[in-house]
């Protein structure tokens, strides 16, 4: 009995050993058994879950995405744009009028305006000195006076003649007689009337007059100068004080301008803005700077001074067509172009032409349907048939950009 106990006894501790070291083994095996087996189940997830998106995915990898550059694209659209067409000129009366001498001339005694005086018509600019004319004037106007005494006393005799005709103490030829007498003195005094007429005319003539209300724009005369027929011009008056801008246009600029045209005139020297309309529009072209006038009739302002330098701003007419960003707009030696993206997003090179570059931007006449993606800027840096990532912007602030 106390054998078999004893040896049960010693079996238990060969197979615990003192310190209890194969159960210590036993749970070492199994805990690297588990953490084998999360290992595995993990791995498999992974690899499993990537495996199993990797056919679904489409387009280039994440990194390959992030690589491709971001552009500005713009879909202008189709603007109604108010076409306008600048040029330079020189300011001017619109109707200026020559003064000079129309009598016979003389000594000038006064001069009675200045530059910048505004007359009326047929006002005295200058008075020439008349002191023998106007001795003239006097001695045919007595000869007027003794025509009509003449003619007065002829028509005296006749009247008493037809008195005395019916008591038969004159004659029938007598009456004819005196009545030709008194039809020649009638005659002498319209005649004499005439010669004064005439040389009061003269004499009024001898003062310089404006010919019609307006502003005198210079004075070429002065008191005790003699002047005469080959004095030339002495005033120049602006009639009506009217002015104008003489802008010169290119031949293409002038083509597409109109008489009635609304114009913005802007003077040398100030910032302010001058309504006008385009009122004449030159027929001819010059053959060597290939340029034309159109005249815009302004309203008078001191600050509009004949012979000035000024800037005009005409419209052209409206126009409907696609109004890109200045940016956007590129040029080489074929002309001027612009990148599009198209469905694929991929850049393509189109061929325009501009029709007007303004402060909203250039106005494509042709290339451009308007619903088109077009890339605002940075053309430049790219490529035809580069693929891009298109960043759509409104049009009004790209142009605005």
């Amino acid at each position: 009995m106390n054998y078999e106990s004893t040896s049960i006894a010693g079996d238990r501790q060969l197979l615990t050993g003192p310190d209890g070291a194969p159960r210590s083994r036993r749970r070492a095996v199994i805990v690297g058994i588990v953490i084998v087996l999360l290992v595995v189940v993990g791995a498999f997830w992974a690899f499993g879950r990537k495996g199993g998106d990797a056919p679904a995915a489409k387009g280039p990898p994440p990194a390959a995405a992030g690589a491709l550059p971001k552009v500005t694209v713009v879909v202008p659209g189709r603007d109604t744009v108010t076409r306008a067409v600048t040029g330079t000129g020189s300011l001017a009366a619109r109707r200026e009028m020559p003064v000079g001498v129309v009598g016979e001339g003389g000594l000038v005694t006064r001069v009675l305006v200045e530059p910048g005086s505004w007359v009326s018509a047929g006002q005295v600019l200058a008075t020439v000195d008349r002191s023998v004319q106007a001795q003239t004037a006097e001695s045919l106007s007595a000869q007027v006076r003794v025509a009509r005494a003449d003619a007065q006393i002829a028509q005296t005799e006749l009247d008493r003649s037809n008195q005395l005709v019916e008591r038969g103490f004159v004659s029938k030829a007598d009456i004819d007689r005196k009545t030709a007498t008194r039809d020649a003195a009638n005659a002498r005094v319209r005649v004499a009337q005439a010669q004064l007429a005439e040389t009061q005319a003269r004499n009024r003539r001898l003062d310089i007059r404006a010919p019609a209300a307006g502003l005198v724009l210079t004075r070429a005369v002065e008191p005790g100068q003699v002047v005469g027929s080959g004095s030339g011009v002495l005033f120049r008056v602006a009639m009506g004080g009217q002015m104008e801008m003489r802008a010169q246009l290119s031949e293409a600029d002038l083509a597409s301008v109109r008489a009635g045209s609304a114009a913005e005139v802007v003077p040398v020297g100030d910032t302010r803005v001058f309504k006008g309309q385009v009122w004449q529009v030159a027929p001819i072209i010059d053959p060597q700077t290939r340029q034309g006038i159109a005249r815009i009739a302004l309203n008078y302002d001191p600050a509009l001074r004949p012979g000035g330098f000024a800037s005009a701003r005409i419209g052209a007419g409206a126009s409907t067509a696609p109004l890109l960003p200045e940016s956007a707009v590129l040029n080489d030696d074929k002309g001027s172009y612009v990148y599009l993206v198209d469905a694929r997003n991929k850049v393509v090179r189109r061929d325009v032409r501009v029709a007007e570059v303004s402060d909203e931007g250039a106005l494509i006449a042709s290339g451009l349907m308007g619903d088109e993606r077009v890339v605002a800027s940075a053309g430049a840096f790219l490529n035809p048939g580069q693929e891009v990532v298109p960043v759509r912007a409104a049009a009004a602030s790209a142009r605005k950009e």
